[in-house]
């Protein structure tokens, strides 16, 4: 951490240090939160629901992961990108949170609706009714949350205490709640109202904070958001579809506990790849508007933080694949023995992941090359379908055949990043 201070320190000049600063020291306490405080339950969740109960949940929470990327949108990037451009100007900035906040909910009411006729008709559904409408709560939740808001302002402080703390419940709950496996339908439950919480504290912060303003948008404005973050939004779809859709898919042609074993293992490699994700959303504003103003600067800052990614990631990956039989064992425990290969097959998404991230996010959306970014993604997803189809219906590989396909498929969106950005002179 006080490696990575330096090197920001570095990177950037005196008048906006401060900013950035504490905006990584905000978002890494903000990641941990959201990635780490789990991590502290998963031990304890898997050997009181055991595999099966286990990985009908995960289910359940992929299923749900669709309506969460339609609700948000392309608004994470985009609105972000719009937020911090126009930060000193308090009335667009209320339009702009009007705007967003209204395509939101009604991206929300749709997708109720359509879990409404799922749970009522299909039976894959119907069977669990409150497992998938409690797991929804997560979409009012994430929805209430305006992260792209407060990272788009650079003032992440004020709500990563807020979101520490609703999770710090959530946690404490599930020890005090959960006792057996006839409880799982607890857990999105618990789940959710951490979700909820926090949206609330922080859309409270937001009005409190910076004055902001709701008022009923133009048909102008709420168009001007969804085209702006249209490429983003079909890229964040798509990259459901070999991300939050593989457990999803998995459970259409395997048992709940084949998807637990999968899910416990995927859930591992992501919490450590998304270590990365403050540094990241700390810099987008950053890089963006560095762009704007000097392609030189921003490449050269580019390549510095391409380099740290690298090294920190592939020290991660080294230390993973060496205690991986301990990393399962402490965690998972021994009924979830199965999960050992899973992570061993997609641990090379340590590096890859990461340098994903800072090509894609910081090379490719700050220089305006959202339709490549789309495209790209778009191929990976088609590429990800295409391989689980080879792996799982073909082959019949199991979880292994899909945590193949997903290495394969990060890898190739990786390496075409990297060839656009060679294509168009920001990387040599």
């Amino acid at each position: 951490m006080k490696y990575i201070a330096g090197f920001l320190e570095k990177i950037i000049n005196s008048y906006e240090k401060k900013v950035l600063l504490g905006n990584f020291f905000s978002l890494s306490f903000l990641q941990a939160a959201n990635y780490l405080l789990p991590l502290v339950t998963l031990p304890y969740l898997v050997r009181i629901l055991g595999p099966s109960k286990y990985g009908l949940i995960a289910f359940a929470q992929a299923f749900v992961m669709f309506f969460i990327i339609f609700t948000d949108y392309g608004f994470n990037l985009s609105a972000t990108r719009e937020v911090s451009i126009n930060r000193n100007n308090i009335k667009k900035i209320s339009e702009i949170f009007s705007s967003v906040m209204t395509v939101k909910l009604m991206c929300a009411l749709l997708s109720f609706i359509v879990l409404i006729i799922l749970i009522n008709f299909v039976p894959r559904f119907k069977t669990d009714k409150l497992l998938y409408l409690f797991s929804f709560g997560m979409v009012i939740g994430n929805l209430l949350f305006p992260t792209w808001f407060f990272q788009g302002m650079e003032r992440m402080k004020h709500i990563t205490s807020l979101n520490i703390l609703a999770k710090l419940i959530f946690t404490i709950s599930i020890f005090i709640f959960i006792k057996s496996a006839r409880h799982y339908i607890y857990v999105p439950l618990l789940n959710s109202l951490g979700f909820l919480t926090a949206g609330v504290l922080a859309l409270i912060s937001a009005y409190k904070n910076f004055k902001i303003k709701f008022t009923l948008p133009d048909f102008k404005s709420l168009k001007h958001q969804i085209k702006d973050g249209w490429h983003i939004f079909i890229s964040n779809f798509s990259i459901s579809l070999y991300t939050a859709a593989n457990p999803f898919i998995l459970g259409l042609f395997a048992s709940n506990a084949v998807v637990g074993y999968y899910s416990a293992a995927e859930k591992i490699i992501r919490m450590l790849t998304h270590l990365f994700e403050p540094l990241l959303r700390a810099l987008y504003p950053y890089i963006s508007r560095v762009a704007a103003l000097s392609k030189k600067q921003a490449v050269g800052n580019l390549k510095k933080i391409l380099f740290l990614t690298f090294v920190s990631s592939f020290v991660i990956y080294l230390t993973t694949i060496i205690f991986s039989r301990h990393i399962v064992s402490l965690l998972l425990g021994p009924a979830f023995g199965n999960s050992l290969i899973i992570i061993r097959i997609m641990s090379p998404l340590l590096i890859i992941i990461p340098l994903a991230g800072v090509m894609a996010n910081l090379g490719l959306l700050p220089f305006k090359l959202d339709s490549y970014f789309s495209k790209i993604y778009i191929f990976g997803a088609v590429m990800n379908l295409t391989l689980l189809f080879f792996f799982l219906y073909l082959l019949r590989f199991g979880a292994k055949g899909v945590a193949i396909a997903n290495l394969i498929t990060e890898f190739t969106l990786t390496a075409m990043f990297y060839l656009v950005l060679k294509k168009k002179g920001i990387l040599s």
